[in-house]
């Protein structure tokens, strides 16, 4: 594998620098004058003006000359302190620019990616295994729904509903009787969808689902909860020890008592430290601080998953390690709620809290807690408005890629050789019809690092698109190559990545 790798690589250096030469010369002849705008000024000093731009770009040099000019510079970024992308029309260091834009773009891209393909792939699979229920065809339906809306128009709607009509709502946050029965009924239906079997069982599933979700609703108007939220040691109790089931289920199967017990050791762990972390997190409350008391979650989920033993210890800790990140996440959400009403309040939030445009509200000082809330409202809408145009793929090429494992004749053997459903899903079919979405997770994800150009657009973000395009509409070349370069390593690197998950999906395919 490591010589496969080393060809790649060459390989990929020759077609980034091919490439990068191609966009400086199609920007340098084609792209336009960059000098236009002070050329139609009637600045006294335009002459400096234009000799300065001149200097700074390089205009004198030819554009092959310019070119390699550029990549020397581009070349040191490989140390990245003597990075040299060059500056912009206005003077800008690009290194500088684009930290800050790639930092802006991978805020809210790294978490919508990651939703969509954990939820994407989870409804695929699930529909596959329903195929043709009413669950499968709403599925569909959705999907394609999502799948066919232009992304500005979800963001507008998005800003309407999810920030003006939310905002309003948490003015004075009640909920009519007819809202409340209208979701009771709706969440009803979904668990009727969702749940197999006679119409019985679904129907109990219905009512079951309807009436816990009008009392939640009614507890959540009476106890004043969108005014201070939080989670609660109770309700993380509950969550710790039913997803530890669920985890176990997944992984290892309710059978393997061991994966069952170090899954609910761990969940009880994760409840106890809930009341220990909440002092650390308050006087040391800084993102090293939660990697590490993350880190050890982990870590002490492991070691509880291997003395469990039995037969594969894998089991225990794969189950283990899963609460223990679920558990540990719920903790530290509930830590930011707890700085809700302090940043609802806030004069500068004009209790507004679920931003529409912009990256963080300016002036806005506080804690680790108090900006991370400024943060994450103002990421909110623009991920959601990526996660539910990028669900739709996911979730139909998840559906066909199980549909089709299901059907192969391994598949078929294990069930008659007597093995149970989970290990027939998970062990036989899951495995392989991730292979074909490697493909397409590599390929998306070099694409977004690039920018989600359209949602920078509308949330007024300062990202790697919006970088790129004003580059292009201000004939500036040197922005635009600094995101060329970024986007075609990253895509070479997980094309590369992709290749390598072929061999570990599918020990038939070999790296020579």
């Amino acid at each position: 594998m490591f010589p496969y790798i080393l060809r790649r690589l060459f390989a990929a250096v020759l077609i980034l620098l091919g490439a990068s030469f191609l966009v400086y010369l199609l920007m340098a002849y084609f792209g336009g004058d960059p000098l236009a705008e002070l050329r139609a000024s009637n600045s006294p000093t335009r002459e400096a003006q234009m000799n300065a731009v001149k200097q700074q770009l390089q205009l004198d040099v030819p554009p092959v000359l310019r070119y390699f000019l550029w990549l020397g510079g581009a070349v040191k970024c490989v140390l990245p302190s003597a990075c040299d992308l060059g500056a912009n029309i206005k003077g800008q260091e690009v290194t500088g620019l684009l930290g800050s834009a790639a930092g802006n773009t991978l805020q809210f891209v790294t978490v919508a990616f990651l939703l969509a393909i954990v939820i994407g792939v989870t409804v695929g699979i699930v529909t596959a295994l329903r195929q043709y229920s009413g669950l499968d065809y709403t599925v569909t339906f959705v999907t394609f729904l999502f799948f066919s809306l232009p992304v500005f128009w979800v963001a507008v709607l998005l800003k309407e509903f999810g920030a003006i009509g939310f905002n309003n709502f948490l003015a004075s946050p009640t909920i009519s009787v007819t809202t409340t029965v209208v979701l009771a009924v709706l969440m009803g239906v979904l668990w009727y969808l969702i749940i197999p079997g006679s119409w019985k069982r679904r129907l109990i599933a219905f009512v079951v689902a309807a009436v816990a979700t009008a009392a939640i609703l009614t507890v959540l108007v009476v106890t004043d909860w969108f005014a201070n939220p939080g989670i609660g040691p109770v309700m993380i109790a509950l969550c710790a020890f039913g997803l530890a089931i669920g985890f176990t289920a997944l992984v290892a199967g309710l059978r393997n008592r061991r994966a069952l017990i170090a899954a609910l050791i761990t969940a009880a762990i994760g409840v106890v430290s809930y009341f220990v972390v909440q002092p650390i997190l308050n006087a040391n409350g800084n993102l090293p601080t939660v990697l590490m008391l993350g880190a050890a979650a982990i870590v002490i989920a492991l070691v509880i998953g291997w003395f469990a033993g039995g037969y594969d210890r894998a089991q225990n800790m794969r189950a283990a390690v899963l609460t223990a990140f679920v558990t540990s996440g719920l903790v530290l959400i509930d830590r930011f709620m707890q700085s809700w009403p302090a940043y609802y309040n806030s004069p500068l939030v004009h209790g507004r809290p679920v931003a529409t445009i912009g990256s963080q509200t300016p002036n806005l000082n506080g804690d680790f807690w108090f900006t991370g809330l400024d943060k994450y409202t103002h990421l909110l809408l623009p991920t959601i408005a990526l996660i539910l145009i990028s669900l739709a793929s996911y979730t139909r090429f998840s559906r066909a890629s199980m549909l089709e494992v299901m059907n192969q004749d391994y598949v078929r053997t294990a069930r008659a050789k007597g093995v149970n459903e989970r290990s027939v899903v998970v062990r036989h079919a899951f495995r392989n019809a991730l292979i074909p979405l490697a493909t397409v997770v590599a390929a998306d994800l070099g694409a977004l690092i690039g920018g989600a150009v359209i949602t920078e657009r509308v949330f007024s973000f300062t990202g790697m698109g919006t970088l790129f395009i004003d580059g292009i509409l201000r004939s500036d070349p040197n922005p635009v190559m600094a995101v060329f370069i970024i986007v075609g390593i990253t895509t070479v690197l997980f094309n590369l990545l992709a290749d390598i998950a072929y061999s570990l999906l599918d020990p038939r395919v070999r790296l020579t």
